[in-house]
């Protein structure tokens, strides 16, 4: 009831809110409807919405994100192969919705999805997505990680386990900057929090600012790690003509080229008895598996090479008498290289054979990704645009502070990313910085300075494709 009985005149309402007016007085009574309904923000209400918002940093938010466990399993069919993944990408949902990306969503195989209108008048810019990957590598543990934020200044790095993080090139080249390390137990998660933590702050600065930019779509994807990153991914509900994962090392180092990588089983049959009356009955698989390793190609192992060089990699040996496994990884940026590898092994298998008579011995192979060269060459548009952004990015930090290291070029990386597979499937998608380094290990770091100039590229890139229009 309005004060002193009135009865209201008029009553006006909005889908944004209604306003309530009393004879005699002037009073308006706003209510937002769209928060006691969960309305969905109209078209570029993000921007309005959200200016007034306090903007967290790519640091608070990368701080925010490693504290959550996302560890990925191999060999499992299901995706995600672990349930821990869905804690992040529920948090992440719940952030780009108070960004006023309304449309976000994960899915039931914890793909998040969500939409970045196009400012007015860029309508017509391509969509363009940025991809980063929510779970860490399983080869260190990723549980209960304590990241350390230090002023870095120079020399190696202490941590408290007892480790140290030596001081190589890429560590000289952050003399100055604040540096994200672990406590020496855990793995950071900067492979692919940084990543992440990038992507939600470019989003966030793009609408309080209310830059230009044209449909943006982001994907945070689970089992990245374990090769099923992709396995999963709809590409014609995300909508994008060209991608970008952000899951790179040092500013400046920009990538079109991965491994074409494929992984080879190698199954040993042997013949188990007694070893008291062993003699000229016995062939153990163990020992046969063991000399398979042995002569494997010494300078074409990952500790050996480096580039383009391929690599021969047995990663997993599981050996008893009567039966083992041999798992190794086969890399190359050429596919006459691959052959080669490829026929290595099968000529070691058939030497091992006639050591051990009676021996069964199979191997196959299977393809995980190709390199994402192969395909992006045809897409010239999506890496140029690409480098302008990074070389927009250069020339601004050349002007703040004299920063000349980050000079955009590109580096084939030692490795794949959720791009290798999407641009195999039909969209092109190089990678990006993210400021990282020592990824998969307990002396894995992030430099803070570096991340914050990738957000810059992320930026630029988006700024790049909307001048187009």
């Amino acid at each position: 009831m309005p004060p002193g009985g009135a009865t209201c005149r008029c009553i006006a309402y909005t889908l944004r809110g209604w306003s309530v007016c009393w004879p005699g007085a002037a009073v308006k009574i706003y209510v937002r409807l769209d928060k006691i309904m969960n309305i969905p923000p109209k078209k570029n209400d993000h921007a309005t919405i959200n200016r007034q918002k306090i903007m967290k940093t790519a640091l608070e938010r990368f701080l925010d994100y490693v504290r959550v466990e996302t560890t990925s399993q191999p060999e499992q069919e299901i995706v995600p192969s672990t349930s821990c993944q869905f804690d992040l990408a529920k948090i992440l949902e719940n952030e780009l919705r108070e960004l006023g990306l309304a449309d976000a969503a994960v899915d039931e195989h914890c793909y998040v999805m969500a939409t970045l209108p196009a400012t007015e008048g860029k309508e017509a810019v391509p969509v363009i997505g940025w991809i980063a990957h929510l779970d860490t590598a399983p080869d260190v543990s990723g549980k209960n990680v304590n990241p350390q934020v230090i002023d870095y200044r120079g020399g190696e790095i202490g941590l408290s386990s007892g480790k140290t993080i030596p001081e190589d090139d890429a560590l000289k080249s952050c003399l100055g900057h604040k540096l994200v390390t672990t406590d020496g137990t855990t793995l950071l998660g900067a492979d692919n929090k940084a990543g992440i933590a990038a992507i939600m702050t470019a989003l966030n600065r793009l609408i309080a600012e209310n830059k230009p930019h044209g449909t943006l779509r982001v994907c945070f994807t689970p089992d990245e790690e374990v090769g099923n990153g992709t396995k999963l991914f709809d590409l014609a509900k995300f909508g994008a003509k060209y991608a970008y994962t952000v899951d790179g090392e040092l500013p400046g180092e920009l990538n079109r080229e991965t491994f074409t990588a494929k992984m080879a089983t190698i199954t040993v049959i042997g013949r188990e008895i007694h070893p008291g009356t062993a003699k000229g009955i016995m062939i153990n698989a163990a020992r046969v598996a063991a000399e398979i390793v042995a002569l494997m190609p010494k300078d074409q192992a990952p500790e050996t090479t480096e580039g383009y060089e391929p690599y021969l990699h047995p990663y997993s040996i599981d050996a008893g008498t009567a039966r083992a496994t041999i798992k190794s990884l086969l890399r190359s940026f050429h596919d006459d290289d691959m052959k080669k590898l490829e026929i290595h092994l099968e000529q070691v298998i058939e030497q091992v054979k006639s050591q051990f008579p009676g021996v069964e011995i199979t191997l196959s192979f299977k393809e995980q990704y190709r390199n994402m060269q192969e395909r992006l060459n045809d897409c010239p548009e999506v890496l140029e645009k690409l480098e302008e952004a990074a070389r927009r990015t250069a020339r601004i930090a050349k002007t703040a502070n004299g920063q000349t290291d980050i000079d955009p070029h590109w580096k084939p990386i030692r490795g794949g990313t959720d791009g290798s597979r999407l641009t195999e499937m039909g969209l092109p998608t190089p990678n990006i910085y993210t400021g990282g380094h020592n990824f998969h290990s307990v002396t894995e770091w992030l430099s803070v300075n570096h991340l914050e100039t990738t957000v810059q590229t992320l930026i630029n890139l988006a700024a790049v494709w909307a001048d187009d229009v």
